[in-house]
């Protein structure tokens, strides 16, 4: 093992709402709370609008505006994530605006219209959309020309007109990444490292932890090509399906019955499924993969993580991560392909502090397990996805404590 550097600081910031909850949780139009959530209530109105395929439908909505976050540093990035549920028709429009100085600094970005099916709608990105301000690469909004130093959510409800079903938000939340070109501000120095919660109880608390994430292989399945080309890429609903089976959260076998032939792991294609974006033409969308997740009872969202310290709080916790990095082959030994972007499940340590991998880019499940240099690893997830994470848990099991400035 090569030992890493201390990394440098950096300004990362998540804020998340549960629903329902008291407090400054902001405003809502035409929904009312629940205990599984926020549902249309009136709702607020009708209105002829594009559905998630482009056709125009009538639907009845209601809305949830968060209250505006502030963030402290100069944003780059935001992306957010959600739980929900939308069936029968029903689905959910993200949106998100920066803010500055107590006003918004940007107009409204729609980041997802999502749907827990693909029957009657279909869950897609919005491309297109960029202007001086900022632009949104398929699940991130890209602050571009903007001064911004917070965000605002807003999360629209739609079912169609005369329906008696209702979609249901459970969670929504966003993560904010500073600008590439920003000192570090809010970070502690020395970022994770010297983060009082997590470097006090964390660090090494994982070393020789690895847990029983069970090993799926994406390169199995070849069936079914209309969802992002099949198996070679679908390392993302993989990892989710992964770690859904790890807390025993999978869906059952009539979810997926409809998949023919069946294959070696159909529920594998059941996810890939119901997380392809129909814009992007894959599904890799990141929160579209932690809202797939929360269909089965669990809470997920999506973060970014500064070091492998910090990734080590929750292997400590016994909660793996899925992240995604960008390398060459040879960069990372033991990783020996090219990618711009491949999710992996991180499922623990070595007792010398090294990675241990399920990577689903591998020729069968046993394969799967991989034990990697730190030093290379953090390198490359750092620089390929700004240590992004998909966060999943069942609600009991309690998340680490976050670090002083919060990212999770």
């Amino acid at each position: 093992m090569t030992t890493a550097a201390p990394p440098r600081s950096r300004d990362i910031a998540y804020r998340g709402f549960r629903f329902p909850a008291g407090g400054d949780t902001g405003d809502t139009v035409g929904l009312r709370g629940e205990t599984r959530g926020l549902v249309l209530a009136g709702p607020a109105g009708g209105a002829v609008r594009p559905g998630p395929d482009g056709d125009d439908r009538r639907y009845e909505w209601g809305s949830w505006t968060a209250p505006p976050v502030p963030v402290g540093f100069p944003v780059g990035e935001v992306v957010p994530s959600w739980t929900a549920d939308a069936p029968d028709g029903c689905w959910v429009e993200v949106e998100l605006r920066g803010w500055h100085d107590g006003a918004p600094a940007t107009g409204w970005y729609v980041l997802g219209r999502w749907t827990a099916g693909d029957t009657s709608t279909r869950r897609t990105s919005v491309p297109g959309q960029r202007d001086d301000a900022a632009r949104v690469a398929t699940d991130t909004l890209v602050v571009t020309g903007a001064t911004v130093t917070g965000w605002q959510l807003r999360v629209t409800l739609l079912r169609p007109a005369g329906s008696g079903h209702t979609p249901v938000l459970r969670s929504a939340g966003a993560v904010a990444t500073a600008r590439a070109d920003a000192e570090p501000g809010g970070a502690e120095p020395g970022g994770a490292e010297s983060s009082g919660a997590v470097a006090g109880g964390a660090r090494g608390a994982a070393r020789g932890v690895v847990l029983a994430v069970p090993r799926y292989s994406q390169r199995v399945h070849g069936a079914y090509p209309r969802w992002g080309g099949g198996g070679d890429s679908w390392c993302s609903p993989t990892c989710t399906s992964m770690v859904l089976a790890y807390w025993g959260a999978a869906p059952p076998p009539d979810r997926y019955a409809w998949v023919d032939p069946p294959g070696p792991r159909p529920v594998v294609v059941h996810a890939a499924r119901h997380c392809f974006d129909h814009a992007y033409a894959g599904a890799g969308n990141w929160p579209f993969n932690t809202a797939y997740a929360g269909l089965h009872g669990v809470e997920a969202f999506v973060t970014r993580l500064r070091s492998l310290t910090e990734a080590e709080a929750f292997i400590a916790a016994g909660i793996p991560l899925v992240v995604s990095a960008a390398f060459t082959a040879g960069e990372v030994p033991g990783l020996d392909y090219d990618t711009q972007g491949h999710l992996i499940v991180l499922v623990g340590f070595t007792p010398e502090g090294d990675p241990v991998l399920n990577d689903p880019y591998a020729p069968d499940d046993e394969a799967v397990r991989k034990t990697v240099r730190r030093d290379r690893f953090e390198a490359v997830w750092q620089r390929g996805s700004g240590g992004m994470a998909y966060v999943i848990r069942p609600p009991g099991v309690p998340l680490p404590p976050a670090p002083a400035q919060p990212n999770w």
